[in-house]
């Protein structure tokens, strides 16, 4: 489905909080000039769901912790938002700051971002309040006449957030404060939202074939390896799904026999641990003959020409020429449905159209009938190897005209851009179908087996084109996260 994008700009009256950290403080109207900007936008949108990005700008004096208000016109839902808490009563929906963003000097703005539901439509909100002061169309306003202003928290005066993301931001969040909000994110050793407190995989042991959810040993921490090691203890495990992060529940399942039905078999629990954040880890190690898949055309997967990115973390020692390690867009059927059915990163030393330079293993575009290392099936002169044991991936792609590619060493430096330019011939529009692969290429495995080996660590899929900032702020993340 293609991504359907609402914005509305709304000029609100702000009242300025003032007053002593750690106190309740009401707004004075006649206090200071007020005014403010706010930017709606419907950034993704799927059969009963939607993601939405809001930019609140301040255009009057300086604020000190911030609500904004607004009702829902046809009553949709919140179910998950970041930079900032929420409540919502009926279609009145209340945004409070977080303990970060809640100083707004003058002209300076904020953004948060939420994930909702909808039934029969999902019209924009026609206004918005800020600190119970109703739109104007300019500096200066008076209360909401359906809100009575009421006492605001105001936090210690911390900086606003820039282009660099705060320490706590972890991948989901740096994607949604850009307005490409992650719609499926995976991972077998680290939250990828900073809020997130739930499971991160589950492991089947031989022994009983009973399952455990393997969780997070805080909240947006890493992942709980002790209480694998003890369930998995004098025993063989197996990893049976690798569950969504996200919220829109992308959980990836292996494709066999108790899973979501194939001809493979699930991964190791165990073959591979490591240290990330300072903590024990494992991996997703795959050795051929596993792969994980997901329907998603339905929940909140790009479809068609809709514009996506995503990345992942993987490893530069552990790979083949089997075809193919991919982690992305797929086939919902998961036969290969012709150029552009795909849309995922490859991983590995396949040289699919030959004249390959060196050996690789290169970060590619898995577009179907083909892994493209740029624009063509030419080599990409451009392209280069990422030997080292973490490697991070990116790709992008706008659906109608443009993709991007590139690569990193994710324990240091920066991302090398492969190729940034027009999709290859016959590739425009895109024709994704919206399933998630992972571990395979998209026409695996309901009655063949993968040929590809790899690693997965973590990695996610966002709605939108994300933006070159949102993609090094990822890669800082990742190098901070201490993989080794």
């Amino acid at each position: 489905m293609k991504i359907s994008r609402l914005r509305l700009r709304v000029l609100a009256g702000v009242a300025a909080a003032v007053g002593l950290a750690g106190t309740l403080t009401a707004p004075t109207i006649a206090d200071a000039a007020t005014g403010c900007r706010v930017d709606y936008t419907v950034s993704s949108q799927w059969q009963g769901g939607f993601g939405a990005s809001v930019n609140v700008t301040n255009l009057g004096d300086a604020i000190n912790g911030w609500r904004l208000t607004w009702s829902f016109p046809a009553g949709q839902t919140i179910s998950q938002l970041w930079n900032g808490s929420y409540t919502q009563s009926g279609t009145q929906v209340t945004v409070t700051n977080a303990s970060y963003n809640g100083s707004l000097a003058t002209g300076a703005s904020t953004t948060f971002g939420f994930n909702g539901s909808w039934t029969g439509s999902n019209p924009a909100p026609a206004s918005f309040a800020l600190n119970g002061v109703t739109c104007t169309g300019g500096v200066g306003g008076t209360p909401s006449p359906s809100e009575t202003p009421s006492p605001v928290p105001s936090p210690s005066p911390t900086p606003s957030p820039s282009v660099t993301p705060q320490p706590s931001d972890l991948p989901c969040d740096i994607y949604a404060a850009g307005g490409t909000p992650c719609i499926a994110a995976h991972s077998t050793t680290r939250a990828l939202f900073r809020a997130y407190t739930g499971n991160l995989y589950q492991v089947r042991r031989s022994s009983d074939n009973t399952t455990r959810n393997i969780g997070v040993v805080s909240t947006g921490g890493i992942a709980n390896a002790a209480s694998q090691d003890s369930f998995c203890a004098g025993t063989s495990c197996v990893i049976t799904i690798i569950y969504d992060q996200s919220g829109r529940g992308n959980n990836l399942g292996y494709q066999g026999p108790g899973g979501v039905g194939g001809a493979v078999s699930p991964a190791s629990a165990t073959r591979e641990s490591l240290t990330v954040g300072g903590g024990k880890a494992y991996s997703l190690f795959i050795p051929g003959s596993s792969s994980y898949w997901r329907d998603g055309h339905l929940t909140g997967v790009p479809t068609g020409s809709a514009p996506e990115g995503m990345y992942m973390v993987t490893s530069g020692t552990h790979v083949n020429s089997g075809c193919c390690f991919d982690y992305g867009n797929s086939e919902t059927t998961r036969r290969a449905d012709g150029a552009g059915a795909m849309d995922a990163i490859y991983f590995g030393t396949s040289c699919w159209f030959g004249g390959c330079s060196g050996s690789g293993p290169w970060v590619q575009a898995d577009l179907e009938y083909g892994l493209y290392p740029g624009g063509s099936s030419r080599w990409n002169t451009n392209q280069r190897a990422f030997t080292s044991k973490f490697v991070t991936a990116t790709l992008k792609n706008n659906g109608t005209s443009r993709f991007a590619i590139k690569g990193a060493n994710a324990q240091s430096g920066g991302l090398f851009t492969l190729y940034d330019g027009t999709l290859p011939s016959g590739y425009s529009p895109m024709r994704k179908q919206g399933a998630i692969i992972l571990g395979s290429g998209g026409d695996c495995c309901i009655d063949n087996r993968n040929q590809s080996v790899g690693t997965f660590y973590e990695g996610a899929m966002v709605a939108g084109y994300p933006s070159d900032a949102a993609e090094n702020a990822v890669q800082a993340n990742i190098i901070a996260a201490g993989y080794r």
